[in-house]
Protein backbone atom coordinates (compact mmCIF):
# COMPACT_ATOMS: atom_id res chain seq x y z
CA UNK A 1 0.00 0.00 0.00
CA UNK A 2 1.09 3.73 -0.81
CA UNK A 3 2.58 5.72 1.97
CA UNK A 4 0.53 9.63 2.46
CA UNK A 5 3.79 11.27 1.14
CA UNK A 6 3.15 8.85 -1.93
CA UNK A 7 0.01 9.72 -2.50
CA UNK A 8 0.43 13.22 -1.79
CA UNK A 9 3.38 13.46 -4.32
CA UNK A 10 1.21 11.29 -7.32
CA UNK A 11 -1.63 14.02 -6.32
CA UNK A 12 0.97 17.14 -7.16
CA UNK A 13 1.77 15.28 -10.65
CA UNK A 14 -1.48 14.90 -11.61
CA UNK A 15 -2.62 18.54 -10.84
CA UNK A 16 0.55 19.79 -12.75
CA UNK A 17 -0.71 17.49 -15.84
CA UNK A 18 -3.83 19.29 -15.49
CA UNK A 19 -2.62 23.14 -15.48
CA UNK A 20 -0.62 22.42 -18.92
CA UNK A 21 -4.00 20.91 -20.73
CA UNK A 22 -5.88 23.46 -19.60
CA UNK A 23 -3.43 26.11 -20.79
CA UNK A 24 -2.89 23.89 -24.02
CA UNK A 25 -6.50 24.13 -24.33
CA UNK A 26 -6.84 27.55 -23.62
CA UNK A 27 -4.37 28.48 -26.28
CA UNK A 28 -6.97 26.46 -28.70
CA UNK A 29 -9.00 29.83 -28.60
CA UNK A 30 -5.98 32.12 -29.44
CA UNK A 31 -6.31 33.00 -32.95
CA UNK A 32 -10.26 34.13 -32.37
CA UNK A 33 -9.51 36.15 -29.06
CA UNK A 34 -6.58 37.21 -31.45
CA UNK A 35 -9.08 38.34 -34.32
CA UNK A 36 -11.52 39.45 -31.75
CA UNK A 37 -9.13 42.00 -30.32
CA UNK A 38 -7.96 43.43 -33.92
CA UNK A 39 -4.24 41.62 -33.81
CA UNK A 40 -5.02 39.03 -36.29
CA UNK A 41 -7.16 40.01 -39.83
CA UNK A 42 -9.56 37.53 -40.60
CA UNK A 43 -8.20 36.34 -43.32
CA UNK A 44 -4.12 35.40 -44.51
CA UNK A 45 -2.14 32.48 -44.39
CA UNK A 46 -0.94 33.54 -40.26
CA UNK A 47 -4.79 33.40 -39.12
CA UNK A 48 -5.18 29.71 -41.22
CA UNK A 49 -1.19 28.22 -39.66
CA UNK A 50 -2.58 29.69 -36.10
CA UNK A 51 -6.08 27.73 -36.47
CA UNK A 52 -4.56 24.36 -37.75
CA UNK A 53 -1.54 24.55 -35.17
CA UNK A 54 -3.75 26.14 -32.04
CA UNK A 55 -6.11 23.44 -32.53
CA UNK A 56 -4.16 20.27 -32.95
CA UNK A 57 -1.73 21.77 -29.88
CA UNK A 58 -3.67 19.95 -26.52
CA UNK A 59 -3.26 16.71 -27.91
CA UNK A 60 0.52 17.16 -29.23
CA UNK A 61 1.46 18.45 -25.81
CA UNK A 62 -0.14 15.31 -24.17
CA UNK A 63 1.42 12.96 -26.66
CA UNK A 64 5.03 14.71 -25.79
CA UNK A 65 4.63 14.83 -22.05
CA UNK A 66 3.29 11.06 -21.68
CA UNK A 67 5.49 10.13 -24.11
CA UNK A 68 8.29 11.62 -22.17
CA UNK A 69 7.18 9.63 -19.09
CA UNK A 70 7.09 6.58 -20.77
CA UNK A 71 10.47 7.07 -22.26
CA UNK A 72 12.27 8.17 -18.85
CA UNK A 73 10.97 5.16 -17.31
CA UNK A 74 8.92 6.85 -14.85
CA UNK A 75 5.61 5.34 -16.42
CA UNK A 76 4.77 2.00 -17.96
CA UNK A 77 4.36 1.98 -21.23
CA UNK A 78 0.50 0.46 -21.19
CA UNK A 79 -0.43 3.08 -17.81
CA UNK A 80 0.79 5.95 -20.26
CA UNK A 81 -1.20 4.74 -23.40
CA UNK A 82 -4.06 4.77 -20.85
CA UNK A 83 -3.32 7.86 -19.47
CA UNK A 84 -2.58 9.64 -22.55
CA UNK A 85 -6.10 8.53 -24.07
CA UNK A 86 -7.85 9.71 -21.33
CA UNK A 87 -6.46 13.05 -21.44
CA UNK A 88 -6.86 13.50 -25.09
CA UNK A 89 -10.79 12.56 -24.21
CA UNK A 90 -10.88 15.56 -21.83
CA UNK A 91 -9.60 17.49 -23.59
CA UNK A 92 -11.16 17.02 -27.05
CA UNK A 93 -14.82 16.85 -24.82
CA UNK A 94 -14.02 20.48 -23.33
CA UNK A 95 -12.81 21.93 -26.47
CA UNK A 96 -16.22 21.31 -27.84
CA UNK A 97 -18.13 21.85 -25.29
CA UNK A 98 -15.92 25.41 -25.36
CA UNK A 99 -16.56 25.40 -29.01
CA UNK A 100 -20.14 25.37 -28.74
CA UNK A 101 -20.24 27.95 -26.27
CA UNK A 102 -18.20 30.19 -28.20
CA UNK A 103 -20.74 29.75 -31.10
CA UNK A 104 -23.32 30.99 -28.99
CA UNK A 105 -21.38 33.72 -26.53
CA UNK A 106 -18.01 34.55 -27.73
CA UNK A 107 -14.56 33.30 -27.20
CA UNK A 108 -13.84 34.92 -24.06
CA UNK A 109 -16.97 32.52 -22.45
CA UNK A 110 -15.24 29.57 -23.63
CA UNK A 111 -12.29 29.19 -22.03
CA UNK A 112 -14.00 28.97 -18.45
CA UNK A 113 -16.18 26.87 -19.51
CA UNK A 114 -13.65 24.75 -21.51
CA UNK A 115 -11.72 24.55 -17.79
CA UNK A 116 -14.76 23.72 -16.07
CA UNK A 117 -15.43 20.77 -18.51
CA UNK A 118 -11.97 19.38 -17.79
CA UNK A 119 -12.59 19.85 -13.84
CA UNK A 120 -15.89 17.39 -13.89
CA UNK A 121 -13.76 15.10 -16.00
CA UNK A 122 -11.07 14.84 -13.56
CA UNK A 123 -13.51 15.36 -10.53
CA UNK A 124 -15.70 12.67 -11.74
CA UNK A 125 -12.74 10.43 -12.58
CA UNK A 126 -11.67 10.93 -8.91
CA UNK A 127 -14.39 9.84 -7.19
CA UNK A 128 -15.03 6.63 -9.66
CA UNK A 129 -11.52 5.55 -8.51
CA UNK A 130 -11.68 6.53 -4.94
CA UNK A 131 -14.65 3.51 -5.40
CA UNK A 132 -12.71 1.59 -6.83
CA UNK A 133 -9.78 1.33 -4.31
CA UNK A 134 -12.07 1.44 -1.53
CA UNK A 135 -13.74 -1.61 -2.79
CA UNK A 136 -10.67 -3.30 -3.27
CA UNK A 137 -9.61 -2.66 0.10
CA UNK A 138 -12.85 -4.72 1.23
CA UNK A 139 -11.83 -7.26 -0.50
CA UNK A 140 -8.45 -7.95 0.70
CA UNK A 141 -9.92 -7.24 4.14
CA UNK A 142 -12.43 -10.14 3.22
CA UNK A 143 -9.71 -12.53 2.03
CA UNK A 144 -7.45 -11.71 5.30
CA UNK A 145 -10.72 -12.48 7.20
CA UNK A 146 -11.19 -15.54 5.63
CA UNK A 147 -7.85 -16.46 5.80
CA UNK A 148 -7.22 -16.00 9.34
CA UNK A 149 -10.48 -18.36 9.90
CA UNK A 150 -9.13 -20.73 8.30
CA UNK A 151 -5.50 -20.45 10.02
CA UNK A 152 -7.75 -20.52 13.17
CA UNK A 153 -9.87 -23.45 12.48
CA UNK A 154 -6.94 -26.49 12.06
CA UNK A 155 -5.53 -24.72 15.36
CA UNK A 156 -8.30 -25.54 17.00
CA UNK A 157 -8.94 -28.81 15.93
CA UNK A 158 -5.51 -29.55 16.75
CA UNK A 159 -5.82 -28.75 19.96
CA UNK A 160 -9.14 -30.82 20.00
CA UNK A 161 -7.68 -33.93 19.23
CA UNK A 162 -4.80 -33.19 21.76
CA UNK A 163 -7.34 -33.06 24.33
CA UNK A 164 -8.71 -36.53 23.33
CA UNK A 165 -5.95 -38.80 24.79
CA UNK A 166 -6.06 -36.71 28.21
CA UNK A 167 -9.61 -37.64 28.53
CA UNK A 168 -9.16 -41.30 27.47
CA UNK A 169 -6.09 -41.87 29.87
CA UNK A 170 -8.67 -40.19 32.65
CA UNK A 171 -11.40 -42.98 32.20
CA UNK A 172 -13.84 -40.25 30.79
CA UNK A 173 -14.77 -42.54 27.82
CA UNK A 174 -18.32 -41.99 26.67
Amino acid sequence: MKTYEELVQEYRKRQHDTVVDTIASGLTYLDEIAVDMGLLEETGIWTELTESVSGLLPFVIISASEGSKVLLGRKPGVTGLKDGAYRMVKSGAAMGVGAAVAGMTGFWAAIPVTMGVRALFDRYRSKALTGMRVQGRINRLRELNRFIRQEEAPAEENAATAAEPAVIAAGEVS
